[in-house]
């Protein structure tokens, strides 16, 4: 599949069938994210697999309280009826997880924030989701949860930073989405 198309047609997947998805592509899809860049080549990231029903479930439970704060502390009314049940439907969910300490140069910068690694799980997660399109998988990049709630539910070191859950199925329904043009984003310094 020609990239430029991937990076077109890949949308957002809220509805999965329950096929399970196979070892194989799965492989795929984490070798994927490994490519990813990174500062330094510090490849900071890890990856768990989820496709244990219970731990999905917790993970909805703790969201659904993620998301009634969230509409409580916005107002956005559309939040309180987003419906976030592919997190259990998904067959498989994989966990990107970050380690601050391997952020890069910018952990020694005036302002310290260590972005490097968030940016380059980042980077992981858009490679998996262009391969799992490329396989004929919808992909969902999931960020309604609590960073604690999650690293709580995975085992995951104090120090390790979920960045997000990645939902990935065969799609049961297409979606399409719209966007802006380019051009009424774009400013050129020449």
């Amino acid at each position: 599949m020609d990239v430029f198309m991937a990076i077109r047609e890949r949308r957002s997947c809220r509805k999965f069938q329950p096929d399970a998805v196979g070892d194989a592509d799965i492989e795929k899809i984490l070798e994927a994210g490994n490519w990813a860049p990174s500062p330094a080549n510090q490849q900071p990231w890890e990856f768990v697999v989820i496709t244990n029903g219970g731990v999905k479930e917790r993970i909805f439970s703790e969201s659904e309280i993620c998301k009634k704060k969230l509409f409580e502390r916005s107002g956005w009314k559309w939040l309180e009826k987003f419906p976030i049940d592919f997190v259990k439907e998904a067959p498989v969910i994989i966990a990107v997880v970050g380690d601050p300490k391997k952020s890069g140069a910018d952990l020694f910068l005036d302002e310290g924030t260590g972005r490097g690694y968030l940016e380059s799980c980042s980077a992981a997660v858009q490679n998996m989701m262009l391969a799992a399109h490329a396989l004929g998988l919808g992909t969902l990049w999931f960020t309604l949860f609590e960073a604690g709630s999650v690293r709580q539910i995975l085992g995951l070191d104090a120090g390790k930073d979920p960045v997000a859950l990645l939902c990935i199925g065969k799609p049961a329904s297409g979606t399409t989405t719209k966007r802006k043009d380019f051009r009424e984003k774009t400013t050129y310094l020449r």
